[in-house]
């Protein structure tokens, strides 16, 4: 399968501190990977490189065919889609739903002038849907619960249609239900064949939605495993990970994790 993104020994260094080190790390087309790891393993600086938003001190990073540092990146992020909390904080609160999503468009968070087909203004009606939001779409983006927020961040980021979807701890902050919710939405999606490759971070194994593929374990900027869930997910990895020694459980596609 064509890859979508790879690492080739991959450093990133901050005040003589190599965040990430070393990494090798390749996702194809077809693939769904979690990432995972302790606060300050790395794992949001592996987000940043592959949206662009940050260069590596030394190695090479091939997003969609093109290597950063020799590519037009203003060219290359419409092609990817980014949900994070950091965008959230940027969509004006008086923003509709509909216009949070439509404004991907033009890559612009918040509505200006910018002049929008009927053709876009149908995609985000139908996205809005797809993510159980349509009956928002006139609601101010500051009057959503953080359960709606998250999902209007991820419908506004598959509305172009990217070729690449990254997702920075989705679940962050929601309660039971609203985690539970759009966990079946993510499920969905990420099963569905034409959905393109996806890498979510997430601290909690039982985060991970149904249909996700392959896990990148961190720790410290290294790679503790890296492949597919069924191999490289395992107790004794995750302890190795986090430091403490940990119990894992699987049944009907959905893991949990506890110290011993």
């Amino acid at each position: 399968m064509p890859q979508v993104l790879e690492f080739s020994d991959v450093v990133v260094r901050r005040n003589a501190r190599d965040i990430v080190s070393h990494l090798d790390w390749t996702v194809s087309d077809d693939e769904r990977w979690v990432v995972l790891g302790p606060n300050g393993a790395g794992k949001t600086t592996v987000l940043q490189l592959a949206d662009t938003l940050l260069h590596p001190t030394s190695g090479s990073v091939t997003i969609l065919g093109e290597r950063l540092g020799r590519t037009d990146v203003f060219e290359l992020r419409p092609r990817i889609g980014f949900a994070s909390s950091a965008m959230a904080r940027r969509v004006p609160p008086e923003e509709t739903v509909l216009d949070v999503v439509l404004t991907a468009a033009f890559s612009v968070v918040g509505r200006w002038r910018e002049d929008y087909d009927d053709i876009d203004e149908r995609r985000a009606l139908r996205v809005l849907a797809e993510w159980k939001l349509d009956h928002l779409a006139d609601r101010t983006f500051g009057t959503l619960s953080d359960g709606e927020q998250k999902r209007v961040q991820i419908a506004r980021a598959v509305m172009t249609d990217p070729e690449l979807l990254l997702l920075d701890e989705p679940t962050a902050s929601l309660d039971l239900g609203a985690r539970e919710e759009l966990l079946t939405l993510l499920s969905g999606y990420a099963q569905a064949p034409t959905t393109p490759a996806m890498v979510m971070v997430t601290h909690h194994v039982e985060e991970i939605p149904v249909g996700f593929t392959h896990v990148l374990l961190l720790r410290d900027g290294e790679v503790v495993a890296s492949g597919p869930l069924d191999e490289a997910l395992t107790a004794e990895n995750l302890s190795a990970t986090f430091g403490l020694e940990i119990t894992l459980t699987h049944e009907a596609g959905r893991y949990a994790a506890r110290a011993v």
